[in-house]
């Protein structure tokens, strides 16, 4: 079957979950959509995760129950170790459950769900080129579509929405606004292994990933093996992680047949792929949107405010693997990310003078805040006798953020101290509280993102979201 018609709005997605997202809510508010895949699914894909508040949105395309049912890994929290001498921390996902995701599976399920929905699903089939209207310039209106058998064939659409990833037509080509953030560019080698134990059996924490940063003698050891294969280099990262190893047991790394050796010569299934990040100074212009993981104004804005708190995120846990400060203030939005710090620079400054925007230092500040949200320790650890003298609200991730001298204060009537200390005098149960409580705080930084309903509560320019079937689209709020 080959597109016959001029959709009212043509999706170009390219193998991803958000253009397939779209084409579903879209098609169910009553437009003609058609939806392009450039590969058929399912197509192997390293599996990934959910954050808890995206089952808010699968439920509004009432796609929740089908992901549910195909029995994807449900993960109570997340284990992170950036100290080889000190435990791990651990957060929770706050009840609402978080999937480990087959993506393969999992992509192929939210295509077959926007088909289901009815949009018109074309796979093996992409967009090669696009032209824009002679009146006005900025405003595509027609694409020429392409298959791998070699059919090409002219399309006139009214909107289209173009899925943002690395070779993405509309903003590499016509835009030319895409803006790669280096602070964020990695190689990932990854393997398989079977018989492999579990972190949290029988405790409430039972199937949370595990994640760990690799000793310091991992840069000296890449150095001496720079021309070894990657199988040597990632049994050496997987080695300089001890709590890995010991979860790992007596587990087998899968095997492949060697290429061009003999039958039954087997080696290492090891897998790599860059780890990229882009953002843009825009997402959207007359008739078109870009959707993905790299955005009228509105969409622009929200677009980018979501990317920066990722940044954020990531950036503080990147800052505490690497034990040094990242310079990165080149490589951000500067105006997103004096919005995105507003709440929080007048708690870390102090008194200090802060000028309008936010300065290098105040960056490296603020990333420091907010990677305490990393901290080795749980609230769920403490001692019962620390939690029954405090407030619950002290232990709220949703609450405003508290100024670090009210985290001292706190600490010094709980434990009867005659004057403050500092954090280097604090020990046992005193800076075990400290760390908790400082755990909290930087998760309330990034909290509001997380929220189940986080697009409809958050003013963007003006207006949020409704979420709202036949009804969907933007209201003042």
């Amino acid at each position: 079957m080959k597109p016959t018609v001029h959709p009212e709005l043509l999706l170009s997605n390219i193998v991803s979950p958000s253009g397939s997202f779209a084409a579903s809510a879209l098609a169910r508010e009553g437009l003609d959509v058609v939806l392009l895949e450039a590969v058929r699914f399912p197509r192997y894909h390293i599996g990934e995760s959910l954050i808890p508040s995206v089952r808010h949105y699968l439920k509004f395309i009432n796609v929740e129950k089908k992901v549910v049912e195909m029995g994807f890994q449900n993960k109570p929290g997340a284990a992170i170790k950036f100290n080889q001498f000190k435990r791990e921390g651990y957060t929770d996902f706050a009840g609402l459950g978080h999937f480990k995701l087959g993506v393969d599976e999992f992509d192929k399920l939210l295509l077959d769900h926007a088909a289901s929905c009815g949009a018109k699903v074309f796979e093996q089939m992409s967009v090669r080129s696009l032209r824009f209207s002679t009146t006005e310039s900025s405003r595509p209106v027609a694409a020429e579509l392409a298959t791998l058998c070699g059919w090409r064939k002219r399309r006139d659409f009214v909107r289209l929405s173009c899925r943002c990833i690395r070779a993405g037509l509309m903003s590499t080509k016509h835009l030319r606004n895409r803006h790669v953030n280096a602070s964020l560019k990695n190689i990932a080698l990854w393997g398989y292994w079977t018989g492999a134990g579990s972190y949290g059996v029988n405790t409430t924490r039972d199937g949370a990933p595990w994640f760990e940063t690799l000793s310091e003698m991992y840069n000296e050891r890449v150095r001496a093996l720079k021309d070894n294969s990657m199988e040597e280099r990632y049994g050496l990262s997987a080695a300089l992680a001890p709590g890995l190893v010991e979860l790992l047991g007596p587990a087998k790394l899968v095997q492949k047949q060697v290429v061009g050796g003999q039958p039954g010569e087997l080696e290492p299934l090891i897998r790599s792929a860059s780890d990229f990040s882009y953002s843009a100074s825009s997402y959207e212009g007359p008739g078109f949107r870009v959707v993905g993981d790299a955005g009228a104004a509105w969409h622009t804005k929200r677009f980018s405010l979501s990317y920066t708190s990722f940044q954020i995120v990531v950036m503080s846990a990147y800052q505490q693997i690497r034990s040094t400060k990242l310079d990165i203030l080149n490589d951000i939005d500067k105006d997103n990310y004096d919005r995105a710090f507003a709440a929080i620079r007048p708690v870390i400054q102090g008194a200090l003078e802060m000028g309008s925007r936010l300065s290098a230092e105040e960056l490296q500040n603020a990333l420091e805040f907010c990677g305490k949200c990393f901290n080795p320790t749980s609230p769920n650890s403490l001692s019962a006798a620390s939690k029954e003298v405090l407030p619950k609200e002290v232990f709220d991730a949703s609450a405003p953020l508290v100024d670090p001298q009210a985290i001292q204060s706190i600490i010094t009537k709980t434990f009867n101290h005659t004057s403050p200390k500092s954090d280097e005098e604090l020990s046992g149960a005193e800076e075990e509280l400290k760390l908790a409580l400082d755990q909290i705080n930087g998760r309330r930084v990034m909290h509001p993102e997380h929220n189940v309903n986080n697009m409809e509560t958050e003013e963007v320019n003006g207006f949020v979201v409704r979420l709202q079937q036949g009804n969907l689209g933007l209201v003042r709020a």
